[in-house]
């Protein structure tokens, strides 16, 4: 099966979830969130084609990766392709995050959504809104994105929340002040 990538597999991100990952940037999205921090992903006819069976293959040949992340784009634009690729992710013992500008909700409406998601770990859900954006909330980039704990969500029939990541950190970033220094 075809999928659409943007760019190669990115390996080693610490930013795309919890671990080391490696991070699959699917093409094409049509959310057009103000501020995404990744427009150039949106245009269905750009990036390039590849089969999911070379993803896998590259998947097999990792090293010291915890998991991989489906971002984009959105991923659920594709969710066939992607639903191959988590299969096999899951087969060889990753977890899986993925991004979507989509809720969970909306996801649940769907029973080719649903299969993805029965191999997904943890879904961010929600549009990128600037008005909610914020450096303080872990792996998103605004406040109305939830991180959810997919499995419990699917059992529990609602979404379920993973604790630790709601709310915002509250990092203080003032600079403390120096004492003099002699030399």
């Amino acid at each position: 099966m075809k999928i659409r990538l943007a760019s190669d597999l990115q390996s080693d991100s610490i930013v795309d979830g919890e671990g080391i990952r490696t991070v699959i940037w699917t093409q094409g999205c049509s959310h057009n969130c103000l501020g995404c921090h990744n427009p150039a992903t949106h245009d269905f006819k750009g990036g390039f084609l590849t089969d999911t069976d070379e993803i896998n293959k590259e998947l097999s040949l990792l090293e010291a990766q915890t998991g991989i992340t489906f971002s984009g784009g959105d991923p659920l634009f594709q969710v066939e392709a992607c639903t191959e690729i988590a299969k096999h992710a899951k087969e060889i013992g990753m977890d899986i995050w993925c991004y979507t500008g989509f809720t969970f909700e909306e996801l649940m409406k769907s029973d080719k959504n649903i299969e993805f998601l029965k191999y997904v770990d943890v879904l961010v859900d929600g549009k990128f809104i600037m008005a909610e954006r914020s450096l303080n909330v872990d792996f998103r980039g605004s406040r109305n994105q939830r991180i959810i704990d997919v499995p419990a969500s699917l059992e529990a029939g609602k979404v379920v929340l993973i604790p630790k990541y709601v709310g915002e950190r509250h990092v203080d970033v003032s600079i403390p002040k120096k004492e003099h220094i002699y030399i």
